[in-house]
């Protein structure tokens, strides 16, 4: 069974940049067919689907945050990272890493990190 555990900073100052690993077990990140996605919520507002990496190591982004989006991975460690740049105080959310067999169809999460933005 897959398990995936978010790691990272719980407290990031605006205009800096949000780094977050997320760790898997159970399975690796370069299993065909598989997508490796990072998730988040706002307080008081639903899921937002930010982009992801497939086990191809191509990658896809929101429009809306594709600017700001950077999402990578260490086949080594078999892990998989975020870097969102430039954060404000509307990049306060919990952020989730997940995976499934398409873009928009999670199996696995992880358990979620609050982030706060703020000085």
């Amino acid at each position: 069974q897959v398990q995936l555990q978010e790691s990272g900073p719980g407290l990031v100052k605006p205009s800096q940049t949000l780094s977050l690993t997320c760790t898997v077990s159970g399975g690796s990140i370069t299993t065909n067919y598989y997508y490796w996605s990072w998730i988040r919520q706002p307080p008081g507002k639903g899921l937002e689907w930010m982009g992801a990496i497939p086990y191809s190591g191509s990658t896809y982004y929101r429009p809306s945050l594709k600017s700001r989006t950077f999402i990578s991975r260490d086949t080594s460690k078999n892990q998989f990272t975020l870097q969102l740049n430039s954060v404000t105080p509307e990049d306060t959310a919990v952020y989730y890493c997940a995976h499934g067999p398409s873009l928009h169809t999670m199996v696995s999460w992880g358990q979620g990190t609050q982030v706060t933005v703020s000085s």
